[in-house]
């Protein structure tokens, strides 16, 4: 009996309500779920043989601050109140058209509306009526909670082929749960993922972004790498797997490496951008991995071209495309650049020039560059981190005392124009630049005196004479 779970009003309310309608009703899905793994969850939904928007009516008229919206096109009904969120429907069945995922639906019995859900953890339900409280698990589902076993209730090759957005689901269930996809289920996986091409990209984008905010999002991409799903909706990715060698000589698998960095920024940050950027940062390596005799596999430029790979990919994945993007694209671009200045003099020229290029990434770029070393052998880990270190305590240094970050120079073009009297030219350009060379690199101060008298001198030089 699961009634002392059932501590919200709603649940009475709905219960009263569905008998003064004749109607039998049931807390469905991943509510239940979560009770049984102890997970906290406000969305509840509930299927009533009968009209879920005709319960959802008369249950809203209970509550004095619940707003209630109605979506006639798909029979359903949602309750706000209080931070909770309530989904009422009436129990149906599905038939599907192989072209697409959008079924057509009927009027159904309670195990016709049961059966017709993904995975046996999601079909397990609560009766309102009759006896409050008792659990319904149907198709076994808390043996496969307590075994952490992702499975169809029905055949899975006939489950994913309706609907091919499951597949992603079992992925991404398998990751947030860490529960192991049961071997027919992973086999249907395998033999459906074609499939997935009927699905929006937004959908599937929205699946992989939930697999990428887990502990560990590594789970799902290799999940999604073995049954060849990863390779539907993003090739540049899986061109990362492999390893080539040559007189004797073998790169690491580019793939992996991205995985483990991705798990350590993880462990890092929640932000969803930066755990893209852990994706990207080696996503030019394929289209820029030359082999020299001599030398070995280089990758040069990979930093440069893979922040031009940025916008197409998050164009095909429907990612959006702007200050989200140019982040993503900022610390692809400079994520080499912390990792060279441990490898040299470290002089403040080079640390204000880092700190004016990466602005307000410059902090999200030290983690990402931390989880970029990967390397097994530890006394190599703790040398790279603590350069890393180094470098971070440097920047704070410079940074306190030249205020550098998202710092433009005092002296702008309109000022160049009017101190020249001169239009927009290229001569505007060369000014600019190297104004902001002489301050990033310490020639002058970065105050209006000393920026003035190099402005002047820097026009003279290319034959201009400033306006006294």
């Amino acid at each position: 009996m699961l009634k002392k779970h059932l501590n919200h009003p709603i649940f009475a309310i709905v219960a009263e309500e569905s008998s003064k309608l004749g109607y039998e009703s049931y807390v469905v899905g991943g509510f239940v779920r979560d009770l049984y793994l102890k997970r906290k969850s406000k969305d509840v939904d509930f299927v009533t043989i009968g009209s879920g928007v005709t319960l959802a009516k008369a249950v809203a008229k209970r509550f004095n601050k619940a707003s209630l919206a109605v979506f006639k096109n798909y029979g359903t009904a949602q309750i706000k109140t209080d931070h909770w969120e309530f989904e009422f429907v009436g129990a149906r069945k599905e038939t599907y058209d192989r072209k697409s995922r959008k079924p057509k639906v009927e009027d159904g019995t309670f195990l016709e509306d049961i059966s017709r859900r993904d995975f046996t953890i999601n079909t397990l339900a609560i009766s309102l009526n009759g006896n409050f409280g008792e659990l319904i698990d149907t198709y076994n589902g808390i043996e496969d909670l307590e075994n952490g076993i992702i499975k169809t209730p029905l055949n899975p090759k006939v489950t994913f082929s309706d609907d091919p957005l499951r597949m992603m689901r079992a992925i991404r269930f398998a990751t947030q749960l860490k529960f192991y996809i049961e071997k027919e289920t992973f086999k249907a996986l395998k033999s459906e993922f074609n499939r997935l091409s009927i699905i929006s990209q937004e959908r599937i984008t929205e699946e992989v972004q939930k697999i990428m905010l887990t502990p560990k999002p590594s789970i799902g991409f290799k999940l999604m790498f073995d049954t060849k799903l990863l390779h539907q909706f993003f090739p540049a990715m899986v061109q990362l797997q492999g390893v080539e060698f040559r007189e004797g000589k073998g790169h690491k698998d580019n793939f992996y490496h991205t995985l483990q960095v991705l798990d350590q920024t993880c462990d890092k940050t929640d932000d969803l951008w930066v755990r893209w950027a852990a994706i990207m940062h080696d996503i030019a390596k394929p289209p820029t991995k030359r082999f020299v005799k001599g030398e070995g596999w280089t990758f040069h430029g990979h930093e440069d071209k893979g922040a031009r790979m940025v916008k197409p990919i998050f164009t095909r994945l429907k990612l959006p495309l702007g200050e989200s993007m140019r982040k993503v694209q900022n610390l692809v671009r400079l994520h080499l650049r912390p990792i060279a200045l441990t490898k040299e003099c470290i002089t403040d020229s080079a640390i204000r020039r880092l700190i004016f290029d990466a602005g307000d990434d410059l902090e999200d770029l030290m983690i990402l560059c931390k989880s970029d070393i990967t390397t097994k052998n530890k006394q190599k880990e703790k040398r790279f981190q603590a350069n890393l270190v180094l470098v971070e305590e440097n920047i704070a240094l410079v940074e306190e005392r030249d205020r550098i970050r998202n710092w433009q120079p005092i002296i702008d073009g309109n000022k160049i124009m009017t101190i020249f009297k001169i239009g927009a030219g290229r001569e505007i350009g060369i000014i600019k630049n190297a104004l902001k060379d002489a301050i990033l690199d310490g020639v002058i101060q970065n105050n209006y005196e000393e920026a003035l008298k190099f402005v002047i001198k820097k026009g003279k030089s290319i034959g201009l004479q400033a306006n006294e």
